[in-house]
């Protein structure tokens, strides 16, 4: 509505969504098995072996169904970033070769969504992929990822952006040498770098705990704030001011939230070392 009204213009506002994790529509009248076997098994959009845990799926054409459904209910022709949601929880389940060849075709209909103008680059969301060391179970190589969007479309890929989680408790991304490039070990936020992509980071607030009660040290590298500084405000900062963080997401439930964190829209969120 803002853009149609002229309040803002359509290329200052990033939207971004994510497939991955199927939701029942609470508009049916049917249980959740019938509804998932009607909309998406017996439409040829996913198979029963491609359905994951009960709740999860990487199928080509049932993630192009989703960005349909996504440009449909935003009203929008084109989706600016398109996540693939937590592939790494298929790791649990099936097998490492299996889920990675899943990835792949996951990132050739991504790249085929951006040839035909319904999103302008795709991304990976995570939780655990990134994060965790090499020996773990969910653990994603992200050169892999960038290797496979350079073997369906070169040099020109539109693989972009990755999301991992990050916060005043959450450091693996900045601290812990997970990710490997080119033989050398380095944390998240120097892989992505090397290899040319953004971070966007998730649970900037760690699901709301950091609110309140804010570790001091975070508190005190926010001086720019001012002293009127909420410990909601301070670990926005101190994600958003983390080298190598494109942005730092958070949810909002009230009015008041949304002005207090956008309250730092005002503030240089230059990067500190």
């Amino acid at each position: 509505m803002a853009i149609k009204q002229g309040i803002i213009n359509r290329n200052e506002v990033i939207v971004c969504s994510k497939a991955g994790f199927l939701s029942f529509d609470y508009r049916e009248d049917i249980d959740p098995y019938t509804y998932i076997d009607n909309t998406y098994i017996h439409t040829n959009l996913f198979t029963r072996e491609e359905f994951v845990g009960g709740c999860h799926c990487l199928s080509p054409n049932f993630l192009k169904n989703q960005v349909e459904i996504t440009r449909r209910n935003m009203g929008l022709d084109v989706i600016d970033i398109y996540f693939v949601h937590n592939p790494e929880i298929q790791l649990n389940i099936v097998s490492k070769n299996t889920v990675y060849n899943r990835i792949k075709a996951a990132f050739r209909a991504m790249e085929e969504c951006c040839d035909a103008g319904k999103i302008s680059a795709y991304g990976v969301a995570t939780w655990s992929a990134f994060r965790v060391n090499q020996s773990g179970k969910q653990f994603v190589p992200l050169e892999d990822l960038v290797n496979y969007a350079r073997e369906i479309a070169g040099e020109n890929h539109h693989f972009k952006v990755v999301q991992a989680p990050f916060n005043g408790k959450l450091q693996e991304a900045a601290n812990q040498p997970t990710q490997t490039v080119r033989g050398k070990r380095m944390p998240l936020l120097h892989a992505a770098h090397h290899l040319g992509l953004s971070v966007i980071a998730s649970s900037s607030l760690d699901q709301g705990h950091l609110c309140k009660n804010l570790n001091p040290d975070i508190r005190n590298k926010c001086p720019e704030i001012g002293e009127q500084r909420t410990d909601a405000q301070c670990a926005l900062q101190f994600v958003r001011t983390t080298p190598g963080v494109l942005s730092a997401l958070v949810c909002m439930k009230s009015g008041i939230h949304v002005e207090e964190n956008a309250a730092l829209i005002r503030v240089p969120a230059g990067a500190r070392s």
